[in-house]
């Protein structure tokens, strides 16, 4: 591809414990938020791309809240957590093949109430399996909580990966988010913390889980030709890839020891034309450390069952050689589904991090992973004024 696909707007609204909002006004806000980024107006748009979880009233009556008219564009897109790299992937074939010119793609969420449980939205809609799944739920698996300990509990059987390099990952990303100003939990971390906390489900400790949040998060692309009008610098869309592995719990099956990663990662690399060692920047959906872990493994950051002894040697945290989740991931600064790692990762290519910004930011890899390791979406992004060039 001789052209890509920019990135030239990006809006986050307020995010955490934030009440009295729904999600799609939330998301409206944040649509608002990246057409100004972008410096231009909702007239401007004629793409529109939503993601929401099942249940808000965020679907494509958004459309008509915004008083969008003439759109050429307009889905609601979900593989769950890898959302947000299908959107971007279809927005860029958008504007690259003439569908549209402007797309905005947005995802938003109201799980939390003033008096209710944090985590009651996401496990009421994980404890309702039907058919064969019901099964899971009569043995107790009724969050997606205990699967995903299932997958953890095997893949640190299998390479030998230790509580204590899960731990690594929290406090890594912890001392990330205590200089990012929109994270949730900024107050350091200790791996003696880390093991102070509660069991949510052997082997994750409430420190392995990820927060749950109210917000949005709204990006903008378009054409090469239109981002040089705009005035903020521009993030190249270099590379994109999903997979979607439909594995099945039996013996044999590679659950919880190879996911999606390992087949979407490379292909976006190579999409890029890039290698893990050409990457600066590793913005990883982090909805456990454990995802953290098998994700940079399946990457090819590093070999299988290694990734635990990497977070261990400090290479992800502040002033690592492979700064990892610079914003404090999902684990400590906000969960909005894919938008959490894609959002930071533009701020890092924009050179607008703050304290946290890294030494070199040229280019990024972002990942999504949607169900219990169902779907996986990979975008490799570029700074064009950092020198990138495929």
């Amino acid at each position: 591809m001789s052209r890509q696909a920019m990135i030239v707007g990006a809006g986050l609204t307020e995010v955490g414990k934030v009440y009295g909002r729904t999600a799609r006004e939330f998301a409206a806000d944040a649509v608002r938020r990246a057409v100004a980024d972008a410096g231009m107006t909702l007239g401007d748009v004629d793409g529109l791309l939503i993601n929401a979880r099942g249940g808000t009233d965020l679907n494509l009556g958004l459309a008509k809240a915004l008083n969008l008219r003439d759109l050429r564009m307009l889905a609601e897109v979900n593989a769950f957590g890898a959302s947000a790299a299908l959107m971007v992937s279809q927005a860029a074939n958008a504007v690259l093949s003439g569908e549209a010119e402007v797309v905005v793609c947005v995802f938003a969420d109201d799980p939390l109430k003033p008096a209710g449980d944090t985590g009651a939205a996401y496990r009421k809609s994980s404890s309702t399996a039907t058919g064969f799944r019901s099964a899971e739920t009569a043995s107790g698996f009724t969050s997606v909580n205990h699967r995903y300990a299932l997958a953890a509990s095997r893949y640190m059987s299998t390479y030998g990966v230790t509580q204590d390099q899960f731990g690594a990952v929290a406090v890594s990303q912890r001392a990330w988010a205590v200089d990012n100003p929109v994270a949730t939990m900024r107050t350091p971390m200790t791996l003696e913390d880390y093991h102070s906390s509660r069991w949510i489900v052997e082997p994750l400790h409430l420190f392995d889980c990820c927060l749950v949040s109210n917000g949005g998060a709204a990006i903008v692309i378009t054409t090469p030709e239109r981002a040089a009008d705009t005035p903020r610098p521009s993030v190249a869309i270099a590379g994109w890839a999903q997979s979607h592995p439909g594995y099945s719990w039996e013996r044999g099956s590679d659950f919880g020891l190879v996911t999606g990663a390992a087949q979407a990662g490379p292909a976006a690399l190579a999409m890029a034309g890039l290698k893990p060692g050409d990457i600066d920047v590793r913005e990883i959906y982090d909805c456990y450390t454990y995802t953290m872990l098998v994700t940079l493994e399946d990457y090819g950051f590093c070999d299988k069952g290694e990734a635990g002894a990497l977070a261990a040697s400090g290479a992800l945290a502040p002033g690592g050689a492979l700064p990892t989740n610079t914003g404090g991931g999902q684990l400590s600064s906000y969960y909005l589904w894919g938008m959490t790692p894609l959002m930071e990762a533009i701020d890092q290519l924009r050179g607008v991090a703050g304290v946290r910004q890294v030494d070199r930011y040229a280019t990024a890899i972002v990942s999504g992973n949607g169900g219990l390791l169902d779907h996986h979406g990979t975008v490799v992004l570029g700074a064009p004024e950092q020198g990138w060039e495929k």
